[in-house]
């Protein structure tokens, strides 16, 4: 059946894809999470009236950010090689793009969770200074709690724009789907291919909305 409607696709080159796209998207969310909730924390609370206030530090933090929010991901990846060559000892490959991912979609997640830390109710955090709560009970034990379905929804439109930030870096040798689309799909004029490996890249968009809203669902106390 496969053949049939996609002549021109080999299977194994398809699963194989597939895979690595898997691989770039699940380690790239892993490491965005972790380092978009730090930087999206570090922006929340160094910001004024909160508990770490400081100006400086809270500037520092918002520039950085918006820089690398700023830079378009293909032309990161260019300006990450050096880096990528030294930590992953290639630029080449899944692995080699994971650099980028991470440091391409951590600065907008932290955005979307400073905004989910914002939408805390302030009197939730009163309470718990007045019952002499220390800073990390409050942050792991108020606001993260309470910011979990923003912070969910956050990371999977985070998720799904991942996706196509690996579809990007296999235009440059990165492997997964997008390699696979543009390597032996656009230049070589088998656009079945082409066809193939967005049909892939859309059910696996879907397969994480449908997972997001999900688990949104399941921790929204409202």
């Amino acid at each position: 059946m496969l053949n049939e409607w996609f002549p021109n696709v080999i299977p194994g080159d398809v699963w194989v894809a597939t895979q690595e796209t898997l691989y770039m998207t699940i380690i790239a969310v892993i490491g965005t999470l972790i380092l978009g909730i730090l930087l999206g924390l570090l922006l929340f609370l160094t910001d004024q009236g909160n508990l770490w206030e400081n100006r400086i530090i809270n500037f520092i933090t918002a520039l950085v950010v918006n820089v690398f929010r700023a830079i378009p991901f293909i032309i990161l990846v260019l300006l990450l090689f050096p880096f990528t060559d030294f930590l992953i000892g290639t630029i080449r490959g899944w692995k080699a793009a994971l650099p980028a991912l991470i440091v391409g979609a951590a600065p907008f997640y932290a955005r979307l969770v400073e905004i989910g830390l914002k939408e805390v109710d302030k009197g939730v955090v009163e309470a718990a200074k007045s019952m002499g709560a220390k800073a990390h009970t409050i942050i792991f034990k108020v606001l993260l709690p309470e910011s979990m379905p923003a912070l969910i929804s956050g990371l999977t439109v985070t998720s799904i724009a991942l996706i196509g930030y690996t579809a990007m870096a296999g235009v440059i040798g990165a492997g997964g789907l997008g390699d696979l689309a543009y390597m032996k799909g656009f230049l070589r004029r088998d656009f079945d291919v082409v066809l193939l490996c967005t049909i892939l890249i859309i059910f696996l968009v879907f397969i994480l909305q449908f997972i997001g809203d999900l688990l949104s669902k399941m921790v929204d106390k409202r």
